[in-house]
């Protein structure tokens, strides 16, 4: 197969390639989602390792003492949660964007856009739940008398922690875009080897114990890849 990219692809073709119809050129709004997306995801991780009072050697094991603790870290949790929800938000809109790009790029019965899609849909889901407790607490924390159960604060900490670090599936995403530049020369070969490298480290997370390590590398390819794409649209 070519390992270049597709000419129709590379001059932005106004027609269809399958009906020939005309058709408008697509605008770069859905690979700036993706920017906006990788570094939201990013400000999101570095907030959730800031709300570390469940972590904290002088805390851990103490829920009172991790309560006390979180109850001062308010702004930390607005800020994981507004960067969650707004790379969770422009990620859906990446998502729709690089599947509809991928159809045109690639074969009629090639499993490559399903597969990059569902694996970044699988990061949205676990970016809505990751912040999903955020608001409680927030307000929880901010009442004038104690509105919480310091254990549950403990359990907070964990989720928060943990959940919204699951970027895994953005592996398999970036395999596909892989598999797209080597087998069928979607995209230019650097994308390619970027997608192998940090795409396949954060795949190997999803699937291993240190599965949320694969919140320092997904985002990161996300930013990098999506940093790319705006790159060859504009000087398509």
């Amino acid at each position: 197969m070519s390992t270049t990219l597709d000419p129709s692809a590379r001059s932005g073709s106004r027609h269809d390639p399958g009906t020939g119809s005309p058709t408008r050129p697509r605008g770069p709004g859905w690979v700036l989602a993706g920017v906006g997306a990788g570094a939201a995801g990013i400000v999101s991780m570095v907030a959730s390792s800031l709300v570390d009072a469940v972590y904290d050697p002088a805390t851990s094991g103490d829920a009172d003492a991790i309560a006390e603790a979180m109850s001062n870290q308010v702004a930390q949790v607005l800020v994981f949660h507004t960067a969650t929800m707004l790379s969770c938000a422009l990620l859906v809109v990446f998502t729709a964007g690089l599947h509809r790009q991928l159809r045109h790029r690639t074969g009629p019965d090639s499993l490559v856009p399903g597969v990059a899609a569902i694996g970044l849909v699988l990061v949205a889901v676990a970016q809505l739940m990751g912040a999903g407790l955020t608001t409680e607490f927030a307000f929880a924390f901010a009442a004038p008398d104690d509105a919480f159960v310091p254990e549950t604060v403990a359990f907070f900490g964990h989720w928060v922690g943990t959940v919204p670090w699951l970027w895994g599936a953005a592996g398999l995403t970036g395999l596909a875009v892989a598999a797209a530049t080597f087998r069928q020369g979607a995209y230019p070969r650097w994308i390619g080897w970027v997608s192998i490298v940090l795409g396949g480290l954060t795949a190997v997370f999803l699937v291993s114990p240190a599965q949320y390590m694969a919140g320092m590398t997904g985002p990161v390819w996300l930013l990098v890849v999506s940093l790319g794409l705006l790159r060859t649209a504009r000087e398509a």
